[in-house]
């Protein structure tokens, strides 16, 4: 079959389109043809590689995966259209008991510890299928999975976000944040948002919005926010940049306030100053993926229209590489979706 895959660590040059076997699909599994999967910040970090992860070589990426059976397995008949819950649990545990799937250290990510979706075909476990919403395309069902599944426990389960609260995203073009001004308007929060860009900021408003603040225009981009807030601060802050913004997350967290990070494009490392977390009584918090349970959850939302698909473009799976440069200059507002080449 052809995949988008790689043979090594590093950076663009490393991709390649060609050939590889086809999946070997362990009893419990299924195969799928492959119509639509999107990429996610994940596929590049995957690729460029960090201490301690190892992977089967060629690798395949791709997490979000819409597609049909290529032949009966289970309950399933050859041709549905069915959509791929990410998160694989290896084992039963204390975690998963609690419905916290995420947690357990038998949780593997599809297009991360296994092979994903950026091929002709996939195995995936027959326990991941979920029907595809009815109301979606294969590429508006693919893009939302991952960064819908994310958005859903950072926000209802970590941050436990109110009605009425106030919310600041920072960033708005990516897959996540894209999602979480939608998630957030839907739970009842008033929604800032830092966006890179006027066309960007025109988008986040779309989606729901009360306040942007174009940090291009704006090198002081905090300030305006902390006044929009009375000079209260936020509720909840959703940070996924790191380094480049920590400290103005910090600086804008209100009395209380929950700090909470997915990522950190910008880099790791970011300086904190504890005076602002123990005299606010701020809490930082850490999320990862979600549960099954929420992963179902928001395929609801998707069906009901409560969430909507936010696609930047959709590539044949043979410019993949192309793919990858959008998300890592930031070029996006919403996801990149590829598709086979059939």
């Amino acid at each position: 079959m052809q995949a988008l895959n790689f043979e090594a660590h590093g950076e663009l040059d490393v991709l390649q389109f060609g050939e590889v076997p086809d999946p070997e699909v362990p009893d419990g599994w299924a195969l799928l043809k492959v119509e639509a999967c999107a990429l996610n910040h994940l596929d590049i970090w995957v690729r460029r590689g960090w201490p301690g992860l190892k992977l089967d070589m060629p690798h395949i990426g791709g997490s979000d995966i819409a597609g049909t059976l290529a032949t009966d397995a289970g309950n399933w008949n050859t041709g549905d259209a069915v959509v791929v819950d990410p998160g694989i649990s290896t084992r039963q545990d204390a975690w998963t008991t609690r419905g916290e799937d995420s947690m357990s250290p038998g949780y593997r990510i599809l297009g991360e510890h296994v092979r994903g979706g950026f091929a002709e075909f996939v195995a995936v476990p027959l326990e991941n299928l979920h029907p595809r919403p009815t109301c979606l395309t294969a590429a508006e069902a693919a893009a939302p999975l991952l960064v819908g599944l994310t958005a859903y426990r950072m926000l209802v389960h970590r941050a436990r976000l109110q009605t009425g609260e106030r919310m600041l995203v920072i960033g708005s073009g990516g897959g996540v944040n894209s999602t979480a001004i939608q998630l957030g308007r839907h739970l009842g929060a008033e929604v800032h948002v830092v966006a890179g860009g006027s066309e960007k900021a025109q988008r986040a408003k779309e989606l729901g919005a009360a306040l942007v603040v174009d940090y291009k225009t704006d090198e002081a981009w905090h300030k305006p926010l902390f006044a929009a807030t009375e000079r209260r601060g936020y509720d909840v802050i959703i940070d996924n940049v790191g380094r480049a913004t920590w400290k103005q997350s910090l600086r804008l967290a209100g009395i209380g306030g929950r700090i909470v990070t997915v990522g950190n494009t910008s880099g790791p490392l970011a300086e904190t100053d504890v005076r602002f977390i123990f005299t606010r009584q701020l809490s930082v918090l850490g999320s990862t993926m979600g549960s099954h349970a929420d992963f179902a959850a928001v395929l609801e939302l998707l069906e009901r229209g409560a969430l909507k698909p936010i696609i930047h473009c959709e590539l044949p799976l043979s410019e993949g590489r192309r793919g990858h440069e959008i998300i890592e200059r930031g070029e996006m507002f919403g996801k990149v979706v590829l598709r086979p080449d059939y």
